[in-house]
């Protein structure tokens, strides 16, 4: 049986398998380093299969995990394959059990018959009140003109279906746009058409949001100022600002960077 047949050996490294992703994505090292936080000689290092700079197996996982994500890549299959050509994951150290202290029952509260007799009497009071109040309001009921038990109700007047207007329903986007907040900058992202990787960013450079949204997901961004938003696979995204859907936000595979502030809907 020949080796190099086998579906392992036609299977692309980890470090191949990140380095083909990015450039699909049209992303460079330098671009997936600013949003990983993880250096540039290492994220080269890690294409080429060269995991000694990361510190360990852990370390490696977590740069791996970070560098599939930030190519639209489901990071379990890599972490698995690194596992298996590292030796494995090591299995877990089982918990001491923990004490747990006697919970202390607390006493059953006994009935309040002084509070129930107390109801009771006032209960009595007001039914006695009641009654005397309404007994001499019936003496004083005037008579009852000759003829108005036989008389029958009016009808009540009828509408034409035609004048009958019905009632207006709001534009669902202005009544999305009437409940947000004015003096903020509201996104939301959904992948519609597919799983998309996001990054959002505050006036400050502050990061907002950072991760992989699959096919159905969706994120909700607020700032104050301004939201700094890199999307990419923007193609499959549906993105609103500030209530308002906007319309074409990329082609699928491409990469788009947007400013938004709480004004009109902006590319920046």
């Amino acid at each position: 049986m020949s080796i190099g047949n086998s579906p392992e050996a036609d299977r692309p490294s980890v470090g191949a398998a990140l380095q083909k992703a990015r450039i699909g994505a049209g992303l460079t090292v330098e671009e997936v380093s600013t949003t990983t936080r993880v250096r540039i000689p290492l994220v080269h290092a890690i294409e080429q299969d060269d995991f000694s700079r990361c510190g360990g197996d852990v370390y490696a996982r977590g740069h791996i995990r970070a560098l599939a994500r930030a190519v639209s890549l489901d990071p379990r299959p890599l972490i698995d394959q690194f596992d298996a050509e590292h030796g494995g994951r090591p299995a877990p150290t089982p918990a001491a059990p923990l004490f747990e202290a006697e919970r202390i029952r607390s006493e059953p509260r006994r009935p309040n018959w002084t509070a129930a007799m107390v109801a009771a009497i006032v209960a009595v009071v007001g039914f006695v009140g009641f009654t005397l109040f309404t007994g001499g309001d019936k003496s004083g009921s005037g008579p009852i003109a000759v003829g108005d038990a036989n008389a029958k109700p009016a009808p009540a007047p009828t509408r034409h279906p035609s004048t009958i207007k019905p009632p207006v329903k709001p534009d669902p986007s202005d009544s999305a746009v009437a409940g947000l907040p004015k003096d903020k900058v509201t996104i939301k992202v959904t992948a519609r058409d597919g799983q998309s990787w996001i990054s959002a960013k505050d006036a400050n450079g502050k990061l907002l949001e950072d991760g992989l949204l699959k096919k159905g997901e969706s994120k909700t961004i607020t700032d104050k100022e301004r939201i700094d938003l890199v999307l990419g696979n923007a193609g499959a995204v549906q993105l609103y600002v500030n209530g308002k859907e906007v319309k074409k936000v990329g082609d699928k595979g491409t990469v788009e960077r947007l400013s938004y502030t709480p004004g009109d809907p902006q590319a920046g």
